[in-house]
């Protein structure tokens, strides 16, 4: 992969001032009139617009739940189906939201290298590559368990790190986390925010992350791109991430801005990211290629954005190794953070782990997965009744809800902080008698044995 260019008048990466659209993609094609499904689009990321008809029959989809599937989703186009859909368990992973959370932190080792640089255009080059380095994960096309409010994921034995993670609210679905080791503090509020396009799905990221290095304090803000679900029922479903990633350094102003490419005919462009790192005149002083699913490189550049004379490009992060065949294509790292290996004794009994849908669907047990999921559900609404009835409102464990406000290019946020309690009761439990596999593994889930759900 060549250089980025560089626009001629104002000196930035050209595909930033662009005129592209955001969620630019391969070409595709109605099939409304070869399937007889009024406004559906097949998208092949590898093929051009010819070949929808052959793509629309693949995918993990019978003929028969197509059209199941189809008859029940069609109605709700145009509409943000985060929480307001009950999804068949078929298309769902056996992992939650919350830890697909934690699935950012299989390469903090990067943070760790942020945190010890001294050079703070290299710094940026560190942070934002960790950034970038989810997005192999993030690539699976499975949809992950929504999480019952109040249920958390804890996860230690990982590069010195205590994660935690918490369902803050049903309506609208959000989650907050919190994660730290020597080096590095995390800190995120997400919201998701959907848009249901028929046989797509646009995913925007509403949400804010924040990372502290601490060695120097140096706070970093990420506003990742939005995300495309293509060929959610008809063909092979496959996702995409076109736009822009930003990572600004609030201390110095200083900030890295990524270009994901999206997928053109014949897969051109799919997987790329290129862009700079700028010191807070705007001014280039890094560039950075690579693609998101493989590897990431960078290189020293003159104020016109080309690579200086005597350096090279250096590869500063590349994809783990990963298993074959894997059912979910879970990384490794997934299957980690989905074991007890992870997991710190005494394990809350509200920890996603537990949920006895997600373990029944690890085990190949659709019937009972589902039959488990919409008793959670079920469950879930009879809590909210009995709260609304006794004028009482749920409130969060870990995490407290804050006066802030934070604006996001889709929507604004409110802000829920860590409120250091975990690391209390981590504390106290890892001073008491351990407790071994076997018990943690027999604990019942049980998101609702605080009496956080009935706090006036």
């Amino acid at each position: 992969m060549g250089s980025p260019k560089k626009d001629q008048n104002k000196g930035f990466f050209a595909a930033m001032t662009s005129g592209l659209s955001l969620f630019g993609n391969a070409m595709h094609r109605s099939v409304n009139g070869l399937l007889g499904y009024e406004g559906v689009e097949v998208i092949d990321p590898e093929g051009g617009k010819e070949d929808a008809e052959e793509e629309a029959q693949r995918g993990r989809w019978k003929q028969e739940e197509r059209e199941s599937y189809w008859k029940m989703m069609h109605k709700y186009i145009g509409s943000d189906v985060t929480s307001m859909v009950t999804l068949p368990v078929l298309i769902f992973e056996p992992m939650t939201m919350l830890q697909k959370m934690a699935e950012l932190m299989e390469y903090s080792y990067m943070l760790d290298q942020a945190d010890e640089c001294e050079d703070p255009y290299l710094r940026l080059v560190y942070a934002s590559s960790w950034a970038i380095s989810v997005y192999y994960a993030y690539q699976r096309t499975w949809k992950p368990f929504n999480p019952i409010i109040g249920e958390t994921y804890e996860m230690i034995n990982h590069g010195g790190i205590t994660f935690i993670s918490e369902q803050v609210s049903h309506h609208p679905p959000m989650s907050a986390g919190h994660a730290e080791n020597e080096h590095f503090t995390y800190d995120v509020t997400s919201k998701l925010k959907t848009k249901f396009l028929g046989n797509s799905l646009d995913v925007y990221p509403v949400g804010r992350t924040r990372v502290t290095l601490k060695r120097d304090g140096v706070v970093l803000d990420l506003v990742p791109p939005p995300t495309k679900v293509n060929n959610l029922i008809f063909g092979q479903t496959w996702v995409d991430s076109p736009g822009e990633m930003i990572m600004t350094n609030l201390t110095t102003g200083d900030k890295v801005v990524l270009y994901f490419q999206p997928c053109g005919w014949f897969g051109a462009g799919r997987y790329e990211v290129d862009g700079y790192v700028y010191n807070a005149a705007e001014e280039p002083k890094i560039l950075m290629t690579g693609k998101w699913n493989e590897s990431m490189s960078y290189q020293p550049c003159d104020m016109e954005g080309e690579p200086l004379q005597g350096t090279e490009l250096k590869e500063v992060w590349h994809v783990a190794d990963t298993p074959e065949n894997d059912k979910f294509q879970f990384t490794y790292f997934a299957h980690k953070i989905n074991s007890f290996d992870t997991a710190p004794k005494k394990l809350l009994a509200s920890d996603s782990r537990l949920r006895p849908d997600r373990f029944a669907l690890e085990k190949g047990d659709l019937s009972k997965a589902g039959a488990d999921k919409s008793r959670l559900e079920e469950r879930q609404r009879a809590e909210k009744r009995t709260r609304d009835a006794k004028g009482h409102q749920f409130t969060p464990r870990w995490f407290d809800l804050t006066d802030e406000v934070s604006a996001t290019p889709w929507g604004d946020l409110e802000i829920y902080c860590y409120n250091g309690k975990y690391t209390e009761h981590r504390t106290t439990v890892d001073s008491s008698d351990s407790i071994d596999e076997v018990d943690i593994a027999s604990t019942e889930f049980n998101p609702w044995q605080y009496g956080n759900l009935s706090t006036e």
